[in-house]
């Protein structure tokens, strides 16, 4: 199965998710605080990371920033006993694939590391070449991005937003639809979400992004992307 790491500061609660994982078949390190689930993580030795958001000397949502920062793509399930909206939102924007809340059923997790691999499994295994979208030359299996200055480093959430939007170029995607294919979820974040997404991408793609000739809103439904 997979390598995973647990970052978690309960030690009862990270050798529960150590033993059902180990159960399941999988292999597993823990990491009890931010900075050393953050020097595990760009390790690149794993395959996925299960990251606890209140933890001690860093939280998850820095931790989770910084492996992004780091263009470290290992699929994040952020664990948390929270359950605002806002919490969900920021982890999601900063680069998790998914989120669950404590407490949870074993086979619950279980569920969504499968669903989770299974997506990430199907990514790397598509595309393969460099697609020049306006100014933006991307390549979606290796999470790769370039302009003709040079590299630039993207989102997890902006590739997916974008690799959606290219794979149905033409057609008008909902805002709803963006959310429910790129993370996942019956209970979407706002989709104001997808907006604040969208401006970053622009900036990237359009030579002018106040007058955007490849990513365009269609008012009252979403985007579409002419490339």
């Amino acid at each position: 199965m997979a390598k995973v790491l647990v970052v978690e500061d309960e030690i009862e609660m990270a050798n529960g998710l150590k033993d059902a994982l180990m159960f399941d078949g999988h292999k597993v390190s823990l990491a009890y605080d931010g900075e050393a689930g953050l020097n595990e993580a760009v390790s690149g030795a794993y395959e996925l990371i299960l990251l606890d958001i209140k933890l001690p000397k860093k939280s998850g949502f820095d931790v989770c920033r910084e492996i992004r920062a780091q263009n470290i793509r290992t699929p994040v399930i952020m664990l948390t006993a929270r359950g605002r909206e806002v919490d969900k939102v920021l982890g999601l924007e900063l680069g998790a694939d998914d989120y669950i809340t404590k407490p949870f059923s074993v086979m619950e997790l279980l569920a969504r590391i499968k669903a989770v691999l299974r997506r990430y499994a199907d990514k790397q295994s598509n595309g393969g070449e460099w697609i020049r979208i306006g100014k933006l030359k991307v390549d979606f299996s290796r999470y790769m991005a370039e302009d003709d200055d040079g590299p630039l480093e993207l989102l997890h959430k902006e590739y997916e937003i974008l690799k959606y939007l290219w794979e149905h170029r033409g057609e008008k995607i909902r805002r709803d639809q963006l959310l429910d294919r790129v993370w996942g979820y019956d209970v979407f974040p706002s989709t104001r979400t997808v907006d604040n997404y969208i401006v970053k991408l622009r900036k990237h793609v359009e030579d002018d992004p106040n007058r955007p000739k490849h990513i365009i809103t269609v008012y009252g439904i979403g985007y579409t992307l002419i490339a």
